[in-house]
């Protein structure tokens, strides 16, 4: 494929090497279509709003991030922990089967596993890495609208064009409940418990403070 054939939406080249392909092949036969073009417009909006901050980053690993940031969702790939983990671990292990055994490949699995496993914490992310912060900024972008007007109309409507948000933000919600309902304690502290208190009957948010006042200390 020639540079100039390269797909590009809204100006951003989609990464195209082998490692690439063949992580949106896995994230498109494993999810559903809401989360893997959901999966790609975190990687586009986390793209352009790096482009217009100045930031330099790998966009083949932020790609790769970005698609499987929400993977740990996904029937077969859930486990009792935190949904961001297991997205976290899908990644390193996709990454060091796919890249050379070397240390830069290492290196850029420890960058996925953060960028997935911060992705839903806020603020620290934006004092790291710049695919680090560009994961969650791209989240951020498309699920709870932060920065919406940061990108024109234009670059927004070329990456909804491209991979479509239908019903999102009702459909993201329930797929983040039917994720999570069955493990609810790993939502302590996060802001998936706001999902669960609206969604999941029966549901009893752990309270920080009670934690502390119940604990086996006496004082």
């Amino acid at each position: 494929m020639t540079a100039t054939s390269v797909p590009r939406i809204a100006g951003v080249r989609i990464p195209d090497s082998k490692l690439a392909t063949d992580a949106a092949a896995f994230v498109r036969d494993t999810a559903s279509p809401l989360l893997y073009d959901h999966s790609v417009r975190v990687f586009l909006f986390g793209a352009l709003q790096g482009e217009r901050r100045g930031l330099v980053f790998d966009a083949e690993l932020l790609y790769v991030a970005a698609l499987f940031h929400d993977i740990g969702l996904v029937d077969g790939h859930r486990t009792d922990r935190r949904f961001e983990l297991d997205g976290a671990d899908e990644a390193r292990r996709f990454l060091l089967a796919h890249d050379d055994a070397d240390d830069t490949a290492a290196e850029r699995a420890r960058i996925a596993w953060t960028a997935i496993a911060l992705h839903t914490t806020p603020e620290i992310p934006a004092h790291m890495e710049p695919e680090v912060a560009l994961v969650t900024v791209g989240v951020e972008y498309d699920v709870l609208g932060i920065g919406y007007e940061d990108l024109g109309a234009e670059a927004r409507a070329a990456v909804v064009a491209a991979h479509p948000r239908p019903d999102f933000k009702r459909r993201i919600l329930a797929a983040f409940a039917d994720g999570l309902r069955d493990r609810p304690q790993t939502t302590f502290g996060n802001v998936k418990a706001d999902v669960l208190a609206r969604f999941v009957p029966g549901f009893a948010r752990q309270d920080f403070v009670e934690t502390i006042e119940n604990s086996k200390w006496e004082e």
